[in-house]
């Protein structure tokens, strides 16, 4: 995998957005493979394509791609808030690369995917609506909140410079494929157990732990009101799924 853009490739170009774009398009068309399936050809949809930017032929999954030179943030600005809200309900959003480089020497730095299944509704924040003497008063973006996402959820490719093993990438990918099949409602749970999970700094935790974040989950979840069965629900799924291992007497470990 080779880490530097083809800078002559952008030659004809002036604008500062414009290079970055056609650069990166590029980088990623020639270097990145499908973690979904593993196929070595990524098609680019054309300029403009309001959903997506990258397809595979083979398994049909659809990516996005964002940029960022010299380091990423934790805050993406996105599109319209009930486009992508919609998108979540419906399944219909896609995966999410993202790539940062560096802007002296226009090589990669880290680059990742987020698979579709890991957006939940407080991975999207609302932003404030244009005001009215906007070209486009009243209309609603978003950011996606990277720190709102599980570990387990960033699939790195390459990072601090370091290209990532193939094979170990399809496996991270596969390893939690089974939350694409689960209901957004549902799904939340899963994901938002997992991220508790994920602050325990050992290997090892118990069910008690996991029972000391219920104020957590009540505040994103207020309607439920058995939130400990909930929590032990999810863990049972995790367990089956061979994210967790059970020991015994409401003890567990990250596998």
């Amino acid at each position: 995998m080779n880490l530097a853009f083809d800078i002559p490739i952008a030659g004809s170009y002036k604008s500062a957005s414009q290079i970055a774009r056609i650069l990166t398009e590029n980088w990623v068309q020639h270097n990145i493979y499908c973690p979904s399936c593993g196929n070595d050809n990524l098609n680019a949809f054309p300029n403009n394509t309001p959903v997506s930017d990258f397809y595979c032929l083979k398994c049909k999954s659809e990516y996005e791609l964002k940029s960022k030179k010299d380091s990423i943030s934790l805050k993406i600005v996105n599109g319209a808030y009930n486009s992508m809200i919609e998108k979540i309900n419906t399944n219909n959003n896609p995966h999410f690369f993202f790539l940062n480089y560096s802007s002296s020497s226009y090589q990669v730095i880290n680059f990742f995917v987020i698979p579709k299944h890991y957006f939940i509704f407080d991975v999207i924040e609302k932003r404030k609506p244009l005001s009215h003497k906007a070209k486009r008063s009243g209309w609603t973006g978003c950011n996606i909140l990277l720190q709102n996402i599980p570990n387990s959820g960033r699939i790195f490719f390459i990072k601090n410079g370091k290209v990532e093993d193939r094979e170990a990438v399809l496996e991270n990918w596969r390893r939690t494929s089974f939350l694409s099949k689960q209901k957004p409602d549902k799904r939340s749970w899963t994901i938002e157990v997992m991220k508790v999970i994920e602050d325990v700094p050992t290997q090892n935790f118990t069910l008690k732990e996991v029972y000391q974040a219920e104020s957590f989950f009540k505040k994103i979840f207020p309607e439920n009101n058995f939130i400990k069965d909930k929590i032990r629900q999810q863990l049972q799924i995790l367990r089956d799924k061979g994210i967790i291992e059970f020991k015994g007497n409401g003890n567990y470990y990250k596998i």
